[in-house]
């Protein structure tokens, strides 16, 4: 089936599994649980983290579809639901859809997750541990994936099958997103979201990305804050020019460029420039941060107060502010000095926002601030990096109730609710484009080396994880559960 430039594959199912007599909401939990114990969901996370599927590597395209086609596909249709494959020109990577509709007048839930990985930096990982492969050292999971996110929706899909078995059906409709394409900026998503919209038609999102607010800390998130970038540029002159000879005389690109992002960020990180923050936090949303205070580990630094904007709680800077940040500076070269006045120095700068930001108005209000202040010479330029926009849904929404009962009924204690991630994740695509109440439940944490060398997964969270989604995904077969 061609559609415009999107393709699609339809696989039918091949098996549905047969109802566990002994059904009951304990026995799919410690089902789950036990996975952990039995070695079996190591054995499966293995065998996903070994698929190189690193989406910014032209040279591992084809590990994307592997990914999919090898280990994804085969098991969701052994759980009954139909797939399609789709593709965009514009991804890197296929898209998966799967469906299993139980009943049209039952609750429908969309799960999301990704496949693709960040490069593996195969040479930073400390030594005995790969990228590739999967190693349990002092009670955690490495190798690339095991956090963001292959660990992550493996979690989900595994609950899902396990609560299936106990009780021969779901009890609810599913249907499941995957795409292999995130960490390249979720290219395709927006136009596979648009032209399948009635196919992914659901009443919530259930997803899980990002880390946890503290590692012991089961939480709940509704929602991301927005990532862009954009470039400055101070181009003096061509060539370099002797120090000894031309200091004092001629101007330096990387002095002017350091006082000029110094008009737009402050000696303490505040942010000088309105359009770039919000005008004010909501009060419900303020009101939800006073419990999620960031809590790092032994081995994360230490939270420094005195930076950000005065007047905010570290909870509220993070999750209900922005953040504007010098992502690489260059000016010259400090590898093989010269000795010379540079030419030229260039800033890419990274602006994180809440709802409540316009991301059109970022780039022209950094221009005139940086003209009213002398430096109409500074280039201002926006950058091609994929740009993920802030959305969340109320903390009041009713799916954040029911979804925090379930968890605290299985945990024995209520998750933290965070109004939304402090990263940036394709969320509006499903909060704005689709329609739906967004409810994000992620099982890791903020130590795990995500996009970085050690990339680890600890095995309690994911087994506390396998806990969570089974409860929830009985749950939510439970007739009169959903709002």
């Amino acid at each position: 089936m061609q559609v415009g430039r999107r393709t699609a594959t339809v696989r039918a199912p091949v098996t549905i599994l047969v109802r566990n007599p002994a059904m009951s909401r304990d026995a799919a939990i410690a089902t789950a649980a036990s996975r952990i114990s039995s070695g079996s969901f190591a054995t499966l996370l293995a065998r996903l983290v070994a698929i190189r599927s690193a989406s910014r590597e032209p040279s591992l395209r084809e590990a994307l579809s592997d990914y999919l086609g090898v280990e994804i596909v085969p098991w969701v249709e052994r759980m009954g639901f139909v797939t399609r494959t789709l593709t965009d020109a514009a991804a890197p990577g296929p898209f998966l859809l799967a469906e299993r509709i139980e009943d049209p007048a039952l609750p429908t839930v969309l799960v999301y997750g990704h496949g693709d990985v960040v490069t593996g930096l195969d040479e930073h990982w400390s030594a005995g541990l790969s990228p590739w492969v999967l190693t349990e050292r002092d009670g955690r999971w490495y190798g690339r994936g095991t956090a963001d996110n292959k660990g992550q929706h493996a979690v989900n899909l595994a609950a899902l099958e396990d609560v299936l078995a106990a009780r021969g059906r779901l009890g609810f409709n599913c249907k499941i997103l995957l795409e292999m394409g995130e960490e390249s900026g979720s290219l395709g998503l927006d136009t596979i979201c648009e032209a399948h919209r009635e196919a992914l038609a659901a009443d919530v999102l259930i997803a899980s990305d990002g880390p946890r607010l503290a590692l012991d800390r089961p939480t709940i998130f509704l929602g991301a804050r927005g990532g862009l970038s954009f470039h400055l540029t101070r181009t003096a002159r061509e060539g370099f020019h002797h120090s000894g000879n031309w200091g004092g005389l001629l101007s330096n690109p990387g002095v002017e460029l350091a006082h000029a992002i110094a008009c737009l960020v402050g000696r303490n990180g505040e942010i000088r420039v309105p359009e770039l923050k919000p005008a004010f936090i909501p009060d419900n949303v303020r009101k939800a941060l006073e419990d999620c205070t960031p809590e790092p580990t032994p081995e994360d630094p230490e939270i420094e107060p005195w930076w950000g904007e005065p007047g905010l709680t570290a909870a509220e800077k993070v999750f209900g502010w922005s953040s504007l940040e010098v992502m690489e500076f260059s000016c010259g070269n400090l590898e093989r000095p010269l000795y010379a006045i540079p030419p030229s120095a260039t800033a890419r700068m990274q602006l994180r926002f809440p709802v409540g930001v316009d991301p059109k108005a970022v780039v022209p209000a950094v221009r005139r601030n940086l003209d009213a202040h002398g430096f109409e010479s500074v280039e201002v330029r926006a950058h091609s990096d994929a740009m993920f926009l802030a959305s969340r849904i109320d903390p009041d929404h009713p799916w954040v109730r029911a979804v925090a009962g379930s968890l605290a009924r299985t945990l024995g204690r209520p998750p933290a609710i965070l109004p939304n991630l402090g990263g940036s994740l394709p969320n509006n695509l499903f909060c704005d484009g689709l329609g739906l109440p967004t409810i994000w439940i992620p099982h890791s944490y903020p130590g795990c080396r995500q996009h970085g060398a050690d990339e680890h997964l600890p095995i309690a969270v994911a087994e506390e994880g396998l806990r969570m989604m089974a409860g929830l995904f009985w749950d939510l077969g439970e007739p009169g559960f959903a709002p």
